[in-house]
């Protein structure tokens, strides 16, 4: 999934911000429980960006 841009996510309706953000943290979880069992990640920099992109979420669905 393509990194969410602050443009995209203010056009997005409340529930669909909402939406993305119960799929980013349950790929969160996911992407972790890999990193903590040893796996090598197929992308070692997902973790932060996934990371990121819910703080940008939350962030403009506080400010308006």
């Amino acid at each position: 999934m393509a990194r969410l841009r602050p443009d995209e996510i203010r056009n997005m309706s409340r529930e669909e911000q909402n939406d993305e953000l119960l799929k980013l943290e349950s790929e969160l979880v996911t992407e972790r429980a890999l990193a903590s069992a040893g796996g090598a990640p197929e992308r070692p920099g997902r973790i932060r960006e996934i990371r990121r992109t819910i703080a940008r979420i939350k962030t403009i669905q506080r400010t308006g």
